[in-house]
């Protein structure tokens, strides 16, 4: 099949080519091709009103997704339909680019389909977000006009038939028993109290009405601000109030079990997930025992380390100084946020010393919602907005702060930001003509896989001085490695949550409170956490293939470039990617040397 490295192979490399030539080409089927794609990144995004907004599509800035019984079976025909539609392109007379461009698209229809049987849209809520959290959608949206404001004050007016939908789906996956496990549902409740107050002002919803643009008029202000709270009011607050009552009863019929496999398929249900966010064919088997593989190389190095600071004692002991000691925790939410934006500053300038090519967004640096702080992970990346009204930010979470650790921070910054998530997807979003589906989507084995590698950028880059912040890194892809193990574990090898918390603890040294945070977190996302290691090793496994086989003319600046400018990618088109760099490359080598 031919690819983008066939593309590479025929060019004098240059990764700015790949970039360049994914523009449409003249002809009749290329034309096709991407009217296709545009047709169906419309539908996508009128029917997906959330993430458009969140994408800086304001077109359905008015409107929540439509989660209706018919409404989710017309999407389901429309992705079946698309691909009988999609078979009429002919992909024989298609440029290599566009042939890629069509077996990516292509696959992931494929793979949707695969999916429907399952019906995951009966798992509307867990700890990690909902319907109970949808006001966090505000802190992404632009409220620069009065209109910008009316669309808010639409979507507060319908929130009651969101609510309604999202109940009905979480009473039909009750009854078909497609839900999450007890365990984490208990969380939701008090996520749902935090919505329900007495003073519509004091509502998450009514945050945007606290500041208006300067043009527009007192009067216009007064007026908005008192319709946005008559309908959190009469809608928002008692939606809330109905979803409480309703999720009592829907914890009663939760599982008491963890693990994906007490669902109806669940075994299937779970090789599922795993192929599609590993984008591989290894089964959970494999990826168990490479897991436990991976635990057992990183400790050897973690003992190392601890030698190294001078630490008389066991490693266990070791990770219990490390999660215990004062000198390693800042005392206030303050304090850490701003370390968090000084080490970001610390980090910007040496990026030069391992990329050729870096995004022209910006990124900042901000707090996880309090609401959700307590119930989520140490930090996570939103990305910018498509059309540049909003940069990207790096959520770091404050709660507790006597659990977050300096030695962590490091490693936490190069995954989240830069040279991580930050720098991969806002290059990706400036690649130019590639297709949105590729622009701002994405394979998690690629994104989270580069987050995880860019954490090991931090030797090269100089950032690694202090051996803690070494341990750190080591601490964050042994994180990684467990989880291979515990993920797999609770879904295929029917562990319990206990075991998953205990194997965590006995191989890493971040708080338990982050432990327990974060097997919760597998519990509720099976299998998307296997991709971070599976993608990170791929990445690493190809770089020394190229390091080897060029040789001295190796240079790592190129191999991030041959790696990141394409966009995401599955690992199978990213390895044939990195071969037809490795090709051109050895072929200017022996051209050069014939001279």
């Amino acid at each position: 099949m031919k690819t983008l490295a066939v593309l590479a192979a025929a060019l004098s490399f240059s990764p700015f080519l790949i970039a360049q030539n994914t523009a449409p080409q003249a002809t009749g089927e290329a034309k096709a091709l991407h009217a296709f794609f545009e047709k169906e990144w419309d539908y996508e995004m009128e029917q997906s009103p959330t993430r458009a907004s969140s994408l800086g599509d304001r077109r359905w800035n008015d409107r929540w997704g439509d989660n209706s019984p018919d409404a989710i079976r017309q999407r389901e025909e429309h992705t079946r339909d698309a691909l009988l539609r999609f078979g009429k392109i002919a992909r024989a007379k298609l440029s290599p680019v566009d042939q890629l461009n069509y077996d990516l698209f292509k696959k992931n229809l494929e793979e949707d389909i695969a999916g429907f049987k399952f019906r995951r849209y009966l798992l509307p809520i867990n700890q990690r977000g909902g319907i109970q959290t949808a006001d966090e959608l505000g802190e992404r949206l632009r409220f620069q006009t009065v209109k910008d404001y009316e669309d808010w004050v639409a979507r507060l007016r319908s929130f009651p038939v969101a609510v309604d939908q999202t109940i009905a789906l979480m009473r039909e996956g009750a009854k078909a028993r497609v839900m999450w496990p007890k365990i984490v549902l208990e969380r939701v409740p008090n996520q749902i109290d935090k919505q329900i107050v007495e003073n519509p002002d004091e509502s998450p919803f009514f945050k945007p009405f606290k500041k208006f643009q300067t043009d527009i008029a007192p009067a216009e202000q007064t007026r908005l601000q008192q319709a946005a709270r008559d309908a959190i009011t009469a809608g928002v607050i008692p939606s809330f109030r109905k979803l409480k009552d309703y999720f009592a009863e829907y914890l009663v019929a939760a599982y008491p079990e963890v693990g994906v496999w007490q669902m109806p398929a669940g075994g299937e249900f779970y090789d599922y997930l795993a192929r599609r966010f590993t984008t591989t064919d290894l089964t959970a088997q494999q990826i168990h025992e490479k897991g436990l593989s991976e635990v057992a190389r990183i400790r050897a190095e973690m003992e190392t380390i601890m030698k190294k600071v001078g630490f008389q004692g066991t490693l266990p002991e070791f990770f219990t100084k490390l999660r215990t000691d004062p000198q390693f925790f800042y005392k206030t939410p303050e304090e850490l946020l701003e370390a968090y934006r000084a080490m970001s500053k610390e980090i910007d300038p040496n990026l030069v010393k391992v990329f050729k090519t870096l995004p022209r967004t910006p990124y900042g640096v901000i707090p996880i919602p309090d609401k959700i702080a307590p119930d989520t992970t140490t930090a996570y990346y939103s990305q910018p907005a498509a059309d540049g009204s909003r940069a990207g930010h790096y959520y770091v979470n404050l709660y507790k702060p006597e659990t977050r650790p300096k030695w962590e921070m490091m490693a936490l910054s190069l995954h989240e930001a830069v040279p991580g998530h930050h720098l991969q997807i806002a290059l990706a979003q400036e690649l130019g003509e590639i297709p949105k589906f590729r622009r701002f989507g994405g394979y998690t084995a690629f994104s989270e896989g580069w987050g995880l590698y860019a954490e090991s950028l931090g030797e090269e880059m100089g950032l690694y001085e202090d051996p803690y912040s070494k341990f750190g890194q080591l601490t964050y892809e042994m994180w990684r490695a467990v989880r291979l193990v515990v993920d797999t574990g609770m879904h295929f090898m029917k562990w319990d949550r206990q075991r998953a918390i205990n194997f965590f603890l006995e191989n890493a040294a971040k708080s338990e409170n982050d432990i327990v945070n974060e097997i919760d977190r597998y519990i509720s996302m099976p299998a998307q956490a296997l991709a971070y290691k599976i993608g990170e090793l791929k990445i690493k496994e190809l770089r020394e293939r190229s390091k080897r086989e060029i040789g001295e003319g190796f240079d790592l600046r190129e191999f991030h470039d041959a790696v990141l400018l394409s966009g995401a990618v599955p690992l199978d088109v990213l390895e044939r990617n990195v071969n037809g760099w490795i090709a051109t490359k050895k072929g200017g080598a022996t051209k050069s040397s014939a001279r």
